[in-house]
């Protein structure tokens, strides 16, 4: 097997370029990577925006707005819908190429004059207050979600209803607080459980019912730390733990994470139904290699993010997707190089925020072309010939098959995605090259204090929705909406004392320390294993396959 061994030009580290890494590079006409995959993760993952929720004007007619995107990108934001209308041409941004300046900082120059929509997603009903939605309805502080409904404070999720404070979770309802769940209903306080219904605090669950506190379990009912009650007893011990209040909570909150580093025996990695692959929660996939929240995909080689797609190599968010590489968030993609945010695109080279457009390069903005080369529209025969010239200078020049710059990512790595999986100081993000978003200092009136708030859910009064509550970690302002209280009033649950984004980042943090590859024993047979847990999660039961389903399954 032929393999490179190369040192990252980020972090300094040896990495290797195995052989069938070199020949999809090769195949696709690409240089082999000078970043190790760790900071090429990072790297794409930058340009994600994971901003704060604010309300601005659309530059095009000054209709209001409410965008992720912060106040110092440089380019126009417009309202979605006058985005995708007449009212603009993005040609008229158009610009020959010229052959004595890198391509690159012409593209660059293009980013920054051409507008851009204030919010990702389409199809999207009573969604204003949210990013990176699709096909859903009464989303509120809401991102990255497909066919939800009535959701508040969410992120990564599908087919949910009902629901609040829950994390990278599919087909849930009425359900609270919860981290990697699918297929329940009246969840809360959970992570890595499916297919219960009315339970608190679980951890890796099967189709377990009236659970509380527990780990491990598959087809149970009425159980409270892993041991078996009648109805009755359990309905009575649940009420000595008075969970409507919040300090009582979060004893439980802190006892049950010991019982999950101590107690709970964890599988070698998150993956089910593979072939030939490797990374970590990664699903019904073939011959993928070192992929991360991957589904239902083949041949695809360090993807961080994605579903249904074919021979993608080096891509964070690809979605139905094939034959791509070195893209952030390109969707419905076919062919294509270097593309951020881009959907339903083919053959098309270093596009940024391009829609159904295909035979492009160094495009911004582009909607339904054809033929352009940095905005300017050009025949068939010219297209060819000029792309052919650029890469070849390209080549000459060493930015063929190379990634944006950093300082072309729409916000700061303190607001991206990348921060959210791989947290770095603002020194460490500089030093990477990538940019650092400067918080603002807002200005409150009549606010009150998170750590004045009622501690039992019970003393809340109905007058909390009319005011603002300042986050103690954050810094930033909050408020409790109607529907809000109402759900945490039916289901007896305390009002949160901290910002809604420090929520999602603290439930998420378990998966960033899940994506490095670590070597262990077995807990129960001693033999050598590969996991994803790093010991920062403090996990003592890792066991390989074999035991995990003899012990657990």
């Amino acid at each position: 097997m032929h393999t490179e061994t190369k040192q990252c030009q980020k972090c300094n580290q040896d990495f290797v370029i195995y052989s069938d890494d070199i020949s999809l590079y090769k195949k696709m006409d690409l240089p082999m990577p000078t970043m190790c995959p760790s900071c090429r993760f990072k790297y794409l993952l930058a340009f994600w925006v994971f901003g704060r929720f604010r309300i601005g004007k659309s530059a095009l007619s000054g209709k209001t707005i409410i965008t992720v995107l912060p106040e110092s990108v440089p380019f126009p934001i417009y309202e979605r819908n006058e985005f995708v209308s007449d009212a603009w041409d993005p040609l008229t941004y158009g610009k020959d190429y010229d052959a004595s300046r890198l391509f690159i900082d012409q593209l660059v120059e293009l980013q920054s004059k051409v507008p851009h929509p204030h919010q990702v997603g389409t199809k999207n009903t009573n969604c204003d207050w949210a990013d990176d939605l699709w096909e859903s309805k009464d989303a509120h502080l809401t991102r990255s979600a497909f066919r939800i409904e009535s959701i508040i404070y969410g992120y990564r999720l599908a087919n949910c209803k009902k629901c609040i404070d829950v994390t990278y979770s599919f087909d849930l309802e009425r359900s609270y607080d919860c981290l990697f769940c699918f297929k329940s209903y009246n969840l809360k306080y959970s992570f890595n459980s499916r297919d219960c219904i009315d339970s608190l605090f679980l951890y890796d669950c099967r189709n377990c019912q009236n659970c509380f506190m527990c780990w491990n379990l598959k087809n149970k009912k009425y159980h409270i730390l892993n041991q078996p009650y009648s109805k009755e007893e359990y309905e009575k011990k649940l009420e000595e733990y008075n969970l409507k209040s919040r300090a009582s909570v979060e004893k439980l909150k802190k006892e049950f994470w010991k019982h999950i580093q101590q107690d709970a025996v964890h599988r070698q990695n998150y993956n089910v139904q593979t072939v030939n692959s490797t990374g970590n929660l990664i699903t019904n996939d073939k011959n993928c290699h070192q992929c991360y929240f991957l589904e239902e995909s083949e041949n695809c080689h360090y993807v961080f993010r994605g579903f249904q797609n074919k021979e993608i190599i080096d891509s964070v968010g690809a979605l139905k997707s094939e034959k791509c590489a070195f893209g952030s968030s390109d969707q419905f993609a076919y062919g294509n190089l270097c593309n951020l945010y881009t959907t339903n695109c083919r053959y098309s080279s270093y596009l940024d925020f391009c829609e159904e457009s295909e035979y492009c390069f160094g495009c911004v903005g582009l909607r339904k072309k054809k033929y352009c080369v940095l905005n300017k529209q050009y025949t068939k025969e010219e297209y060819e010939s000029l792309v052919e010239k650029i890469k070849s200078d390209m080549k000459k020049n060493g930015e063929w098959g190379r990634l944006w710059p950093l300082s072309a990512a729409y916000s700061g790595y303190n607001l991206s995605l990348a921060h959210m999986q791989f947290p770095m100081t603002k020194t460490e993000a500089l030093q990477f090259g990538a940019k650092w978003e400067e918080a603002s200092k807002p200005h409150y009136e009549n606010i009150i204090t998170a750590d004045t708030l009622p501690d039992s859910i019970d003393d809340v009064k109905d007058e909390i929705t009319k005011q603002r509550i300042l986050c103690p970690e954050t810094k930033l302002s909050y408020n409790i909406t109607k529907d809000e209280l109402a759900f945490y009033k039916e289901h007896g649950i305390p009002l949160p004392n901290r910002h809604f984004d420090w929520r999602t980042q603290e439930h998420y943090k378990p998966f960033s320390h899940m994506v490095e590859l670590q070597c262990g024993i077995c807990a129960h047979c001693n033999k050598e294993i590969e996991h994803y847990y790093s010991p920062e999660l403090g996990f003592q039961k890792i066991a390989c396959m074999e035991c995990y389903q003899r012990e657990v399954a």
